[in-house]
């Protein structure tokens, strides 16, 4: 079912609990070093999706593979070859940072001198030095998701899951994540992850997939996401009310503003309508001082397409 190009294949993933059925048919492909992002309300089955790609709980049904590797029959080969991060930190509280990386590695059955020199590595490239030796009591939020992600990393994946990873930082640690994630990528390394934060999303993922009531409603790039989405429009600033006024004329417009001098013009066909907007201006000799395209973000698609009702997680 999977193919060297494919680190993830679902189809007819079904879940449920008792009679809440919380995934219901799910089929899902993620290409080989992609970052593919899942998003949904609260309570869609995000995590139950990571948990059951992860080999933590098992499905009711489908076809699931991962790395290869089917989730049931092959679990410990699968497990090999993922790490997984969850919304939670799994950092021990007791130990050090480095003593927390050591114990991963032990717990992986490394080498000693494996451990050792991982450990230095991944301390190195979250930028832990310094706090290696101090206890988790005094990391900050964004340094205990950093060595909870090099615990990840202890075992070098191919695939890592990441459900809400950046949950709960400021935004500095939120962007310091993001370069890590795309460093991996750059690597060859697959990313699923899972997120409340839509901008994260768009910034990361080469693919989204929203869930909703149990099934995916829409999948695609960020940009043909946001095209099924309508509303996009052009904002043109002018230079006195004058102007302005002209112009609602000459393009039809009802909504524009005088405070701003701005006014807003459909325009869903993109470089067309934008097109066609200029030149209609400039037949009346009419001066545009600053013009932008608004498009839908992934806001705008996560509340059309999804129910917003809270169901079991």
């Amino acid at each position: 079912m999977a193919s060297t190009q494919t680190a993830i294949t679902v189809a007819g993933l079904r879940k449920a609990y008792g009679s809440k059925q919380v995934l219901d048919g799910v089929d899902l492909a993620v290409p080989t070093g992609t970052v593919f992002a899942l998003l949904g309300p609260n309570g869609a089955g995000k995590t139950t999706i990571v948990h059951i790609l992860s080999t933590l709980i098992r499905a009711d049904g489908g076809e699931i593979a991962v790395g290869g590797f089917d989730v049931v029959r092959q679990a410990d080969e699968v497990r090999d070859k993922i790490g997984l991060t969850g919304q939670f930190s799994a950092v021990d509280s007791l130990l050090t940072g480095e003593e927390n990386l050591a114990l991963m590695g032990r717990l992986r059955h490394h080498p000693a001198a494996e451990v050792k020199r991982r450990t230095a590595e991944l301390l190195e490239k979250f930028d832990l030095v310094e706090a290696a030796g101090k206890p988790l009591a005094t990391y900050s939020g964004g340094m205990q998701r950093r060595l909870d992600l090099a615990m990840t990393l202890m075992g070098d994946p191919e695939i890592i899951f990441l459900d809400e990873p950046t949950t709960g930082l400021d935004p500095r640690s939120r962007r310091t994540m993001w370069d890590i994630i795309r460093s991996l990528v750059a690597r060859g390394v697959t990313i699923f992850l899972t997120t409340q934060y839509l901008d994260e999303a768009d910034q990361l993922a080469d693919r989204i997939a929203v869930l909703d009531q149990g099934r995916i409603v829409a999948e695609g790039t960020p940009a043909e996401l946001k095209r099924l989405v309508p509303g996009g429009h052009i904002r043109l600033t002018f230079g006195d009310t004058a102007t302005l006024e002209r112009a609602a004329v000459v393009l039809d417009a009802e909504a524009h503003d005088d405070d701003s001098l701005t006014l807003d013009v459909a325009g869903d066909d993109g470089v067309r309508s934008l097109k066609d907007v200029l030149d209609r201006l400039a037949r009346a000799s009419i001066e545009v001082a600053d013009l932008s395209v608004q498009t839908p973000n992934l806001d705008d698609v996560f509340l059309a397409l999804t129910s917003q009702k809270e169901n079991v997680r």
